[in-house]
């Protein structure tokens, strides 16, 4: 087998595993990370179960590959575009402009992954809810040191930034719940606490 063979291989087998985490997270969103199999995703996908087990080789790591391409799906459509405006307040808005709209489109059927998926393993210790929380603690630190820096700007620190990034975030779970149960005016209604809270750093 010739190295280029090889490469085309694996090349090929990468982008099946993408393809496969990708609708993963999309079946998780809705119906969660302990809703998927690997005979599932092979007969929605038409491929051979035993393709898919080859690639993954367990149900967990499928599962955490649903979770790492999810981050990357948020990563791209939230934070990436929110990271063009200036730092401090301007980034937080952006952060949850961009937020409301991953939610509004949908980017997945669920709306907001971590939000549809967290709960499920909340109390389950292990390689998933580590991934989740890892990736949640990504996320509360990222609004975190924004808040810090809209604080150093405006030269008040009146609250604890890690807990203005916690309502935040908890106003935007609420939205995607309401959004989630056919709740139109849901993102106008956590705009304006959004800007409620960035009213009192």
């Amino acid at each position: 087998m010739t190295d280029a063979t090889t490469d085309q291989r694996l090349i090929k087998g990468a982008r099946a595993r993408a393809t496969i985490a990708r609708h993963a997270a999309d079946v998780a969103s809705t119906e969660g990370l302990t809703g998927l199999s690997l005979g599932r995703l092979a007969a929605d996908l038409g491929l051979s179960k035993s393709g898919v087990a080859t690639l993954f080789g367990s149900k967990e790591n499928l599962q955490l590959a649903a979770v790492q391409s999810a981050r990357e799906v948020f990563v791209e459509r939230v934070v990436r575009p929110a990271l063009a405006a200036g730092p401090g307040v301007d980034r937080v808005r952006a952060l949850v402009d961009e937020w409301l709209e991953y939610v509004r489109e949908p980017v997945f059927p669920g709306g907001c992954f971590r939000s549809a998926t967290i709960a499920e393993f909340d109390s389950r210790p292990g390689a998933i809810r580590d991934a989740l929380i890892a990736d949640r603690a990504d996320w509360l630190g990222l609004l975190s040191r924004e808040i810090a820096r809209a604080q150093a700007d405006s030269d008040s620190s009146a609250r604890d930034p890690d807990g203005v990034a916690f309502e935040i975030d908890a106003v935007l779970v609420a939205t995607n719940t309401a959004l989630q149960l056919g709740d139109s005016d849901a993102i106008e209604r956590s705009r304006g606490v959004v800007e409620w809270i960035l009213a009192d750093l």
